[in-house]
C-alpha cells in the first residue's frame, strides 16, 4: 500500500489584511467611516447614522455637526446598490431638519435626488428620495428647483407605486409644490389628475387626505376642473362622500367639490349624478361643523349663476339655511349668511327667507361678538334688502336699523360697508329714513367717511346721500360736521369714491345752508376743478356743481353771470358783483363784517319784516350754518335774541322761562345761547315796491303788457329814463357812495337806491319778477351791462290753431322803458353794449 502524504497548507498573502469587526459608539468616528473605500463599511456607517439619526432631531444636529450631510450626498449617487439605498436612508431621515435642508439646497443635491427617481431604483430609494424631497419642497426656492429639474414627471409616475410610503412622500411632495400655479398647470399636462383620484382608494388615511388637499388646490385652476371632470373625478368624490368611514376627510372633499361647482357644466353634471341631494343632506343631517360649514360653502359656489339659485330654490334650500342660522359655530354661520347674500339675488328667494322669518334670524346675528359673522350678515341683509321694501320693512320691524347704525363703528371695513348699504336700502322708505336718523346715523357715517377702504368709502357716501334727501337729514349732517369729510373726498383719487362723493354732494346741495357751507368748504372750487378735467369729470360732477349753484342763487350769479327764469330769487339775495377767477365769493355775513370802503356796493334783497320771521325750531335748524354747531336749545332760543311785537306777552314769558332754564346750564352754554346771530335789515321799501307791482302789474292778462309795465315801474323808481347821450349826467355813482356812507355799510338794500343804472335796474325787474310771478331771466354782460330777457309769442303761427313759437327779447329799462327789443337785433346788441 502506498503511502499517504499528507499536503501542506500555503502561507497567506503578505498584501491582504486580515478581516478587523469593529465597534463604535461614537458618531464623529462612524461619520469618519463615510469616507471609507470599502463598501462593507459604508454600507454598515450609513446604516448606522440612519438608525441614529431616527431617534430624534439633536441627533440630526448633532451629525450635520460633525460633517455627515456632505459626504451622504455624494454617497446617493454611488455605485453599489446597496451603499445606495442606506445613503438614501440616512440622509431621508435627516432631511427632516432645518438646517439639513439648508445645506443640502447649498449643496445642490436635488438633481441627484431626482434622477434616482427612475423605475429602475429600488423601492426603498424611491421612498427615502422621496422623502427627502417632501421636507426640501417645503422652501420656495427648493420648490422652483425640483420644477426646474422636471422632478413633477416621475413624482407623478410614482404616486402608482406599489409601496404606500412611496405614494405618501410623493404626493405629499407634489402638494407642496402645487401651492405654486405653474405647477398646478403642469399636474395636469402630465396627466397627473388620475392617478391622484386612485389615491382616494387608498387603505391609509393620510395619503387620502394628501391626495384630497392637491386636488383642492389644484381644482383652482379652470382647465384643471375640466379634465376632473373627463375623467370621473365627480363619480370617485361621490362616492368618497358617501363613505361614511370617511367622515373626518368630508371637508377637503367638499371643498373640491365647491371649486368645481364654479363651473355650469360641473353643476349639471352633479345634479344628473344625484350629487346635489348629497351635498343638501350634508347641510340638513347633523354632522361634524367643518362638514356642515364647507357644504354651505359648496352652496355659495353653486349659487353664483340665476340658472343655479334657481335649482336651488326648487329644492327648498332657503328653509334649510334659515335653520342653520340658529346652530352655534361662528364659522358656520358666516358660511351661511354668504349663501343666504348668495341665494337672495333670485327673487323668489329674498320673499322665502322673509316667509321663513329668516330676516330676523340675520339681524340678531349682527350682534355676533366674531367680527365675519357681524360682516357676513350685515352682507345677508344688503343682498336681501336690494330692490325689495318688504324686506327693509322686515329689517326694521326685526329692529336691525339701530343695530346696523352701531355696525357703522364697526372696525371691520367690510362690515362697515355692508351696513351702509343696506341703511341705503331701507333708506328709500320716508319711515325708515326717519327711524334710522333718530339712531344717529350721520354722526356714525363720519367715520366710514374718513375710511382707508375705498369700497366703505363707496358704500358710506351712497348711504349719506339716501340719508340727506330731506332736511331733516341734511341738518343732521350739518350739526354733525359731516360735511368736512364729505367735502375732502373730491380730492379722492379713486373714480368710484369721487363720483359718488359728486352725488352725495348734489343731494345735500337742495337747500341753502348745506350749498353755502359746502361752498365754504372748498365744494365749489373742487367741483369747478374736476368738471375742468376731461378725465375726472362725471355726470355727477356736473350735476353737482349746477345743485350747489341752484341751491345759491347769489353764488350761481356771481360766478356765471346769469339767472335763468327758473332760478327764483328769495330774501336773503344779494349780488356782490362778477367773481373773477379762483376768487372766493363771501357770504352776506363776512362781507357785512368788512369796514366801509370804495369798492363796488353790494345789492341785497329782503323783504321779510323781523317779526315775521319763524322761530320754529325745525326751521331754524334748515337755516343754520353748519358750521354753528348748536344745541336744541340754542336753536330755539333764536327768538329770545330778537325783539318781541306789542301784544306778544305769551312769547315774552316763554323767552323768559326759557332763559331761567339757560341760567342753570354751563356759563359757556349761556353764552352761545344769547349770542345774537346776524341778520340781513328788513327793506320796508322793497317791500312796498313787491306790494305795488302785485297790484298795478298782476290785473294785466297780456303778456307784452305785463313785462312793459315792470319795466316803467322799475324805472321810475330808479330815477326814470335816461337819454343815451346824457348818461354821464345821470349821477348814479355818487348816489350809493352817499348811502353807503349814511348806512356805514357796503351792503346797500335794493328798495333804498333812487337812482341806478343797468345792473341796478335789470336785478329789480328780476327780483319783483320772481315774486308776483311773471318769468324772466337775468343776464351780465361786460362794462356793468346787464339786462333781462323774457319769452314773448309773436308773430304768426306756423299751423292753425297753435300759439306761435316763443322769442327772446330784452326788455329797456333806462332809455325808453317798457319797450321790448327782439334778441339779437341791432337795437338789442346796441342796448348790451352802449
Amino acid at each position: 500500500m502506498g503511502k499517504k502524504v499528507k499536503k501542506e497548507s500555503e502561507p497567506p498573502s503578505k498584501d491582504v489584511f486580515d478581516p478587523l469587526p469593529i465597534e463604535s459608539k461614537k458618531a464623529a468616528t462612524v461619520v469618519l467611516m463615510l469616507n471609507s473605500p470599502e463598501e462593507e463599511v459604508l454600507v454598515k456607517a450609513c446604516e448606522a447614522i440612519h438608525k441614529f439619526a431616527e431617534k430624534g432631531d439633536e441627533n440630526r444636529s448633532s451629525l450635520l455637526g460633525l460633517g455627515a450631510v456632505e459626504p451622504l450626498s455624494h454617497l446617493i449617487s454611488h455605485e453599489d446598490k446597496l451603499v445606495r439605498r442606506n445613503a438614501f436612508m440616512a440622509l431621508g431621515v435627516m432631511a427632516a431638519n432645518s438646517d439639513v435642508k439648508r445645506l443640502l439646497k447649498k449643496l445642490d443635491a436635488i438633481p441627484s435626488i431626482i434622477r434616482k427617481l427612475s423605475p429602475e431604483e429600488d423601492v426603498v430609494v424611491h421612498e427615502f428620495a422621496t422623502l427627502c424631497l417632501a421636507s426640501l419642497s417645503v422652501d420656495f426656492s427648493c420648490k422652483v428647483q425640483i420644477s426646474d429639474q422636471e422632478g413633477l414627471e416621475p413624482l407623478i409616475q410614482l404616486l402608482s407605486s406599489p409601496d404606500p410610503d412611496v405614494k405618501k412622500n410623493s404626493v405629499e411632495t407634489i402638494c407642496n409644490l402645487v401651492q405654486d400655479l405653474p405647477s398646478r398647470v403642469a399636474v395636469r399636462e402630465l396627466n397627473g389628475i388620475p392617478p391622484l383620484l386612485e389615491l382616494l382608494r387608498s387603505e391609509f388615511p393620510v395619503i387620502q387626505q394628501l391626495s384630497l388637499r392637491t386636488l383642492v388646490i389644484v381644482t383652482t385652476d379652470t382647465d384643471t376642473r375640466a379634465t376632473f371632470r373627463e375623467e370621473q373625478g365627480f363619480d370617485r368624490l361621490l362616492e368618497f362622500l358617501c363613505n361614511k368611514e370617511f367622515s373626518d376627510l368630508h371637508v377637503e372633499a367638499l371643498q373640491v367639490l365647491s371649486n368645481c361647482l364654479e363651473d355650469r357644466d360641473s353643476l349639471q353634471l352633479i345634479h344628473e349624478t344625484g350629487g346635489l341631494q348629497r351635498l343638501l343632506q350634508f347641510i340638513t343631517t347633523p354632522t361634524l361643523l367643518d362638514i356642515q360649514t364647507n357644504a354651505v360653502k359648496a352652496i355659495s359656489r353653486v349659487a353664483q349663476s340665476s340658472e343655479n339659485r334657481k335649482l336651488l330654490h326648487e329644492q327648498d334650500i332657503e328653509r334649510s339655511l334659515v335653520e342653520l342660522l340658529s346652530l352655534e359655530g361662528d364659522s358656520l354661520r358666516t358660511a351661511t349668511c354668504q349663501a343666504v347674500a348668495a341665494m337672495s339675488l333670485h327673487l323668489a328667494s329674498k320673499d322665502a327667507f322673509r316667509d321663513l322669518d329668516g330676516i330676523r334670524a340675520v339681524v340678531q346675528l349682527l350682534g355676533s361678538e366674531g367680527g365675519e359673522v357681524r360682516e357676513a350678515a350685515a352682507q345677508a341683509l344688503s343682498s336681501l334688502t336690494s330692490s325689495n321694501q318688504l324686506n327693509s320693512y322686515a329689517v326694521y320691524e326685526a329692529e336691525g336699523d339701530e343695530g346696523l347704525v352701531q355696525q357703522l363703528h364697526d372696525v371691520i371695513p367690510g362690515a362697515v360697508a355692508h351696513a351702509a348699504a343696506v341703511l341705503t336700502n331701507m333708506a328709500e322708505q320716508e319711515v325708515l329714513r326717519c327711524s334710522i336718523l333718530s339712531h344717529g346715523a350721520m354722526a356714525a357715517l363720519l367715520e366710514p367717511l374718513q375710511s382707508a377702504d375705498t369700497h366703505t368709502l363707496v358704500r358710506a357716501t351712497q348711504a349719506l346721500a339716501a340719508l340727506a334727501c330731506d332736511a331733516e337729514g341734511r341738518a343732521d349732517l350739518r350739526n354733525a360736521g359731516g360735511l368736512v369729510p364729505l367735502v375732502q373726498l373730491l380730492r379722492s383719487n379713486h373714480k368710484e369714491v369721487r363720483r359718488n362723493a359728486c352725488w352725495a354732494i348734489s343731494v345735500c346741495a337742495n337747500d341753502e345752508p348745506t350749498a353755502v357751507e359746502m361752498c365754504k368748504l372748498g365744494a365749489l372750487d373742487l367741483l369747478q376743478e374736476i368738471n375742468s378735467s376731461a378725465n375726472r369729470r362725471n355726470k355727477f360732477s356736473e350735476i353737482a356743481l349746477q345743485r350747489l349753484l341752484d341751491s345759491n342763487l347769489s353764488l350761481k350769479y356771481s360766478l356765471t353771470n346769469t339767472l335763468a327764469p327758473t332760478d327764483i330769487t328769495v330774501d336773503g339775495f344779494y349780488d356782490p358783483g362778477q367773481a373773477r377767477s379762483g376768487q372766493r365769493v363771501l357770504t352776506l355775513e363776512d362781507l357785512s363784517k368788512q369796514p366801509v370802503n370804495q369798492r363796488r356796493p353790494v345789492i341785497a334783497i329782503n323783504a321779510k319784516p323781523l317779526d315775521t320771521v319763524s322761530v320754529d325750531q325745525s326751521e331754524e335748524r334748515q337755516q343754520d350754518s353748519p358750521t354753528e354747531t348748536r344745541t336744541a336749545s340754542v336753536l330755539s332760543s333764536k327768538g329770545s335774541t330778537r325783539t318781541p311785537s306789542k301784544g306778544k306777552s305769551k312769547g315774552r314769558k316763554e323767552d323768559e322761562k326759557l332763559r331761567d332754564e339757560d341760567e342753570s346750564k354751563p356759563q359757556q352754554e349761556v353764552a352761545m345761547v344769547t349770542e345774537k346771530p346776524w341778520m340781513l335789515p328788513y327793506d320796508a321799501a322793497f317791500h312796498a315796491l313787491v306790494t305795488e307791482a302785485t297790484k298795478t302789474i298782476l290785473p294785466l292778462h297780456v303778456e307784452s303788457e305785463q313785462y312793459s309795465a315792470l319795466a316803467r315801474l322799475v324805472s321810475e323808481v330808479m330815477g326814470g329814463a335816461v337819454e343815451v347821450d346824457r348818461q354821464h349826467d345821470f349821477l348814479w355813482e355818487l348816489h350809493l357812495s352817499e348811502l353807503r356812507y349814511e348806512l356805514q355799510s357796503n351792503i346797500i338794500p335794493i328798495g333804498q337806491i333812487r337812482k341806478g343804472t343797468y345792473y341796478h335796474r335789470a336785478l329789480l325787474y328780476k327780483v319783483l319778477a320772481d315774486r308776483i310771478g311773471v318769468s324772466c331771466s337775468l343776464v351780465r354782460g361786460e362794462y356793468n351791462r346787464v339786462w333781462n330777457e323774457v319769452l314773448l309769442s309773436v308773430g304768426t303761427p306756423h299751423y292753425p290753431g297753435c300759439q306761435p313759437q316763443p322769442r327772446a327779447h330784452l326788455v329797456d329799462l333806462i332809455h325808453q322803458p317798457g319797450r321790448l327789443l327782439r334778441a339779437n337785433t341791432p337795437q338789442a346788441k346796441q342796448y348790451q353794449t352802449i
